[in-house]
């Protein structure tokens, strides 16, 4: 029988994914000075592969089993994210600065509370619906301009939602396999597949690009955060929140990502802030919060609270 892990440990696994994957952002644009897209992703997810598998091997060696009866959820699951994801993240993340990019991402939950609504029958409220309005707005105010002009390339933003809806139907399969395999197997073999998938790519378009680069200590330091905070133990971190309070409660950290990478990309990458930039971020985030509400009516007053499973 496995031992509990405590809901402060959970939250605190949270918080830490969070951390890395917002941090990904600006290892990623540090990459991107040396590889293409392609070749970052194929090479991170080859290094967490490595990492994973000696994980298992020396730890969990009983995990190590083949998925008998659910080869093509889990190659749904790897065709969705990390293949679609990070093809609309990577590419996304090209020509979209770090911040805008990382607000994008964050709109996951607004999406999923849609497909809920649309796909799955289950109703929104008055709250949610203002959390989708003003997610949407807060988007606007970071990508036009004062003379209503995109301040970002509309290619990057297609990108930005070729990974967002990947994420949702992502979603929708891992939760299925929280409760047959152990989360390290899920995110090794995920990986895996996800390598495979795009090392086709990586050979007929960057392989030659890669050959003819130098190895620097920016670009070592940078791809192996990458592979282990952002491609291994953040996912493994996420997958434990998922199973332990549901999709819907872990997305609601979601919020925090944004966050970390503008302090970071201040800092960092040198991004500017302009007024209308931090405003629209307040409100994607406000927005994203109001759609992870749920609103109980009870005598004479109506109370919201976070969503359950």
């Amino acid at each position: 029988m496995t031992k509990k892990i405590s809901l402060s440990v959970i939250y605190a696994f949270a918080i830490f994914s969070m951390l890395f994957w917002s941090m990904s952002f600006i290892f990623s644009k540090i990459v991107f000075k040396y590889y293409g897209p392609i070749a970052t992703i194929t090479l991170r997810l080859l290094i967490s592969v490595v990492l994973l598998y000696f994980v298992l091997y020396f730890f969990y060696k009983q995990y190590l089993i083949f998925p008998k009866g659910h080869c093509k959820l889990f190659l749904l699951l790897s065709f969705f994210e990390p293949f679609l994801y990070f093809l609309g993240e990577n590419f996304g993340l090209k020509t979209v600065d770090a911040t805008v990019t990382s607000v994008s991402i964050a709109t996951i939950p607004v999406f999923n509370a849609l497909v809920g609504t649309y796909i799955l029958k289950e109703s929104l409220s008055r709250i949610n619906l203002l959390g989708v309005s003003l997610s949407f707005l807060g988007i606007l105010m970071m990508l036009i301009t004062h003379d209503f002009r995109f301040s970002v390339s509309p290619e990057g933003l297609l990108w930005l939602l070729l990974a967002i809806f990947s994420s949702v139907g992502y979603g929708l399969f891992m939760k299925k396999m929280t409760v047959v395999y152990h989360p390290i197997y899920i995110i090794f073999l995920q990986n895996l597949i996800g390598f495979l998938f795009f090392l086709p790519l990586f050979l007929a378009w960057e392989f030659s690009d890669v050959i003819k680069t130098s190895l620097t200590l920016e670009l070592v330091c940078s791809m192996l955060c990458l592979s282990f905070f952002a491609s291994s133990l953040a996912f493994v971190l996420y997958t434990y929140v998922i199973k332990e309070i549901g999709i819907g409660k872990a997305n609601v950290f979601n919020n925090l990502i944004p966050i970390f990478t503008a302090i970071a990309s201040y800092f960092l990458l040198k991004e500017s802030f302009s007024y209308h930039k931090i405003l629209g971020i307040a409100l994607v985030l406000f927005g994203v919060y109001c759609t992870q509400l749920r609103c109980k009516k009870g005598k004479g007053e109506v109370a919201c609270v976070p969503q359950p499973n």
